[in-house]
């Protein structure tokens, strides 16, 4: 029982860091694909990029899954039902296998169709393709490992995903060089290597998470069986979260497309931003998800002063680690550019653009946390509603509207609207506040 105790107990610093750096590790797979594959080929860092969405719906599926198995999880928790506990990790399992699988068999079926539509270079639609295929047959690593985590960071245990994603990472490194160039008898399998690389991590960390899930017995599959309504109420619970990340991937492409009315270059600036804008929003991601079970307990439980403390210790959090990202991208803009590339006209356009793509840093924190927050309450419409607002409704038409005036004005885009929803999220919780929480009744079984 101590696992499940520490979420009601353990300071949220020392739950949260684990799934931060758990959560910043499992996004540098494709940072250190694209930096092996690019000394390999061009072209294969452009096919790396053109299946970077893919990734991205894959991890918002399996993530998002995963998010509502382990808010459900801890609910059942802080209200002392393991059973109903239980049956939802399992009920999550099979949850998991079933988006493998249709995933699989999706991506197989329209990734030409794909690649052929966003590329007319034959390299790349031959690397693309190769490594695509890898990445999709074998992702049942991704959606069983994210299943296994959530359910295991439910009861409190951070430590063991973050050993998992930990072994995963450093194995694709070592294996990105061998595979990708070749070694001894090694042949070089080029841009496939990099996916026979990536898959072999993510599965070794599935590995280690199952064992680890099993062995507590957070997962019996004795006398277990399919519930239906288990399974909808997980995908209730984790519909914020896939949306997000899939809406991530719709706004990427709208991006772009605006930004390519200008140049290419300032397309390759979003690009680099965007990966090294993940030292930064990846931890907070890793943050909402190690907060969301805290969350979900006490609300079960019905303590609600540890809910919101928890609330204003991860909105104090991400403040501090957002304004380092803020720093950074204001006074060393030139330098962060210089990493991926050397190309004055790049560096020209990146330089004021990191600036002012910086200034949105610390309202992000906000708008970031709060749906989760929602999410965690049974609020999933306020959790999407925000979300929604953030990235479809105001984010790229704010985009089109000022790229009228110019690419500079197209740059403004990111904190007019990081500030405009962070203004929005405040009133959210303040209704919340005022109409759920009473000092005589348990929180849980409140109402909207």
């Amino acid at each position: 029982m101590r696992k499940e105790v520490s979420l009601a107990d353990e300071p949220v610093l020392k739950l949260a860091p684990p799934v931060m750096l758990a959560l910043l590790i499992q996004s540098l797979y494709n940072i250190v694909d694209s930096w092996f594959v690019s000394r390999y080929s061009e072209h294969g860092l452009t096919a790396l990029s053109l299946i970077f969405p893919i990734q991205l719906l894959m991890i918002a599926l399996a993530t998002g899954s995963g998010v509502g198995t382990n808010a459900l999880i801890s609910r059942f928790l802080g209200a002392n039902d393991k059973q109903s506990a239980q049956n939802t990790a399992f009920n999550g399992l099979l949850l998991a296998v079933v988006n493998w699988i249709l995933f699989m068999l999706a991506g197989l079926l329209l990734l030409r169709p794909y690649f052929e539509m966003s590329t007319s270079t034959p390299d790349v639609l031959v690397y693309g393709l190769s490594f695509g295929k890898v990445i999709l047959l074998f992702s049942f690593g991704i959606f069983i490992e994210s299943h296994c985590t959530k359910v295991l960071q439910a009861s409190g245990n951070m430590v063991t995903p973050m050993i998992a994603q930990v072994t995963g990472a450093v194995i694709n490194c070592v294996l990105d060089p061998i595979f990708i160039f070749g070694w001894g008898f090694i042949p070089s399998f080029g841009v496939e290597g990099a996916a026979i690389a990536t898959v072999t991590g993510q599965i070794t960390a599935m590995f280690i998470t199952i064992f680890a899930a099993n062995k507590k017995g957070k997962i019996k599959f004795r006398n277990r069986k399919a519930n239906l309504r288990i399974m909808s109420n997980i995908y209730s619970a984790g519909a914020p979260s896939m949306i997000m990340q899939s809406l991530f991937t719709i706004y990427i492409v709208g991006l772009n497309l605006i930004l390519a009315s200008f140049t290419e270059n300032a397309v390759t600036v979003l690009g680099i931003y965007y990966k090294i804008q993940t030292f930064f929003f990846v931890p907070l991601m890793g943050l909402d998800q190690a907060i969301l079970p805290i969350i979900s307990f006490n609300y079960g439980a019905g303590k609600p002063k540890r809910m919101w403390d928890t609330l204003k210790y991860a909105n104090g959090i991400g403040v501090l680690l957002m304004s380092l990202g803020t720093a950074i991208f204001c006074f060393l803009p030139e330098q962060l550019l210089r990493i991926f590339t050397s190309n004055p006209d790049i560096i020209e356009i990146g330089v004021p653009a990191f600036r002012i793509i910086g200034a949105s840093f610390i309202p992000a924190a906000f708008t970031l946390i709060t749906p989760t927050f929602f999410q965690a309450t049974s609020r999933g419409f306020r959790s999407i509603s925000v979300t929604i607002l953030r990235q479809v409704i105001l984010l790229v038409p704010l985009a089109w509207l000022f790229s009228h005036k110019g690419l500079f004005w197209t740059w403004l885009t990111f904190p007019c609207t990081e500030v405009i929803t962070m203004v929005i999220s405040f009133l959210l919780l303040s209704k919340f506040k005022k109409q759920h929480i009473t000092a005589n009744m348990p929180i849980y079984i409140q109402k909207n």
